[in-house]
């Protein structure tokens, strides 16, 4: 059972609104905040606690006790500079980490230079999963660690059926690391080199993006 941690979700849209389900889901305590009283009145039966407030009035968050939470979600939706007044509000209260949702990249930009400490751009980085996933049909789940690094999800096709990891020798062979395989609902954390793959079996291959490649074009 994860660590009981508190969180605000300010901006209750499609972003803001299924993060600050998954956090109640996963028994965090969530205090959701939104200009919009009908927003708010949604959430008020989901999260912890749900206010009708401006984020970028100091005062208001002071009396909300915003300094005492020390994971602030920034999910305000298509005003930028809302979303930039936030952000520098939040980081001169002292709050530890705030994570937010950027528009583009300029937003991206500003973001770093007055001290975010993440910044997710949800609607890009799910077009790359699902380009990835539809332009492959080996690819079942894709997550871009950075520029050049990413955790993919591949289904084992014939070609390896019957093979051992060590007979495939992926860490020599493609600079590689399978970080487990998945069969059916089972999955195996750090298989062991004598595994043999199944035909369909989901290989969680984690490297550099042109070794992923090359292990799927060569051996996959």
């Amino acid at each position: 059972m994860p660590e009981r941690k508190q969180f605000v979700v300010i901006g209750l849209g499609r972003f803001g609104g299924s993060v600050c389900k998954e956090l109640v889901n996963q028994g965090h305590e969530v205090l959701a905040m939104d200009t919009d009283e009908e927003k708010v009145n949604i959430y008020a039966n989901i999260a912890t606690h749900a206010v009708v407030a401006n984020s970028t009035d100091e005062s208001a968050l002071k009396s909300l006790g915003i300094r005492n939470f020390d994971n602030v979600v920034v999910a305000i939706g298509d005003n930028i500079q809302a979303s930039i007044l936030t952000t520098l509000v939040l980081k001169e209260m002292g709050v530890k980490n705030v994570l937010v949702k950027a528009k583009n990249d300029y937003h991206h930009k500003v973001l770093e230079k007055i001290g975010a400490d993440q910044i997710v751009h949800p609607e890009m980085d799910m077009g790359r999963r699902v380009a990835q996933q539809m332009s492959d049909e080996k690819v079942i789940d894709f997550i871009e660690l950075s520029d050049e690094y990413s955790i993919v999800e591949l289904i084992a096709t014939a070609k390896i059926e019957g093979k051992t990891l060590i007979d495939l020798d992926i860490r020599a062979k493609y600079g590689v690391t399978i970080l487990a395989i998945k069969k059916g609902d089972d999955i195996n954390i750090s298989p062991q080199p004598d595994y043999e793959i199944c035909f369909g079996d989901l290989l969680i291959v984690i490297g550099h993006n042109k070794d992923i490649r090359r292990f799927e074009d060569i051996a996959m």
